[in-house]
């Protein structure tokens, strides 16, 4: 009765054991376990639509200046890319802003001139309001693109996109005005101007370059941009009267809101695996 008892008890030990002494001895499990241990953890979005790696983008685009309070700035642009990871890239840019004269200038010169007139007409002629418009642009730097992702838009339409930013190094070109009060003109006529405007000269300055954007990947080949970016530039502060030079300096902005398209080359190559 004893030898029966130990013999059960043994095998009742045997039965509750630890299952990792087996595991040892099958390869099939400790591989399973080793899996385990090891595998990183899942992306938060797997199987890229749209892969840049090794690939070059020519973008053409459109924009925007919308913090000239002078003038209505248009400007196209072409950015050029390439792609050296999916998340990193060297930009280069150049963009072109034409220079209408009087015609493009937005109402608030004519309403400060008014103003400065009517304070003073015996001295209207030595108040001057400058502005300047940037004609020129160029810029050189890195993007970095950290974020990307899937929109489900409708039904069982899926739109990938990322988020980048760029900064680096360029010049603006800008074309110097002072506007000041024609009093030659009949004001009682119809459509009458009384801005006089005279060009001060050209100038170049070097302008670092901050921007943010976002690529709407239509296909393999083609992708919607939106891009905003910063042209920063030292500069006198305006000098109002022609006969008081001013010599102190400040910041200046030339901000750029752009649409348009990216084009890359040469052919996106298969996936072998999840990216």
């Amino acid at each position: 009765m004893l030898r029966f008892l130990r013999a059960a008890s043994l095998a009742v030990v045997a039965a509750l054991a630890p299952s990792g002494a087996a595991a040892v001895d099958d390869p099939g499990i400790a591989a399973l376990e080793q899996q385990r241990a090891e595998r990183k953890p899942m992306k938060a979005v797997e199987n890229r639509f749209f892969l840049k790696q090794d690939r070059f983008e020519v973008a053409p685009a459109f924009g925007y200046v919308p913090n000239n309070p002078m003038a209505r700035r248009f400007t196209g642009e072409i950015n050029f890319g390439y792609h050296f990871a999916e998340n990193l890239s060297a930009q280069a840019q150049i963009g072109f802003s034409p220079d209408l004269g009087e015609n493009d200038l937005k109402g608030l010169p004519s309403v400060l001139l008014q103003r400065a007139y009517d304070a003073s007409s015996a001295n209207a002629a030595a108040f001057q309001q400058p502005l300047d418009k940037v004609v020129l642009g160029a810029n050189f730097g890195v993007a970095w693109a950290p974020l990307y992702g899937k929109i489900n838009l409708v039904g069982e339409t899926v739109l990938n996109f990322d988020f980048y930013g760029f900064a680096g190094l360029g010049m603006v070109s800008k074309q110097n005005y002072v506007a000041t009060y024609d009093v030659g003109v009949d004001i009682t006529q119809p459509g009458a101007d009384i801005v006089l405007l005279t060009k001060q000269g050209n100038e170049v300055k070097p302008s670092p370059a901050l921007g943010v954007g976002m690529n709407f990947f239509v296909n393999q080949t083609v992708a919607l941009k939106l891009d905003a970016r910063s042209a920063l530039y030292i500069d006198k502060k305006p000098q109002y009267d022609a006969n008081v030079p001013v010599s102190e300096q400040r910041l200046y902005n030339n901000f750029t809101a752009t649409v348009g398209a990216g084009f890359f080359f040469p052919k996106m190559k298969s996936r072998l695996y999840s990216y």
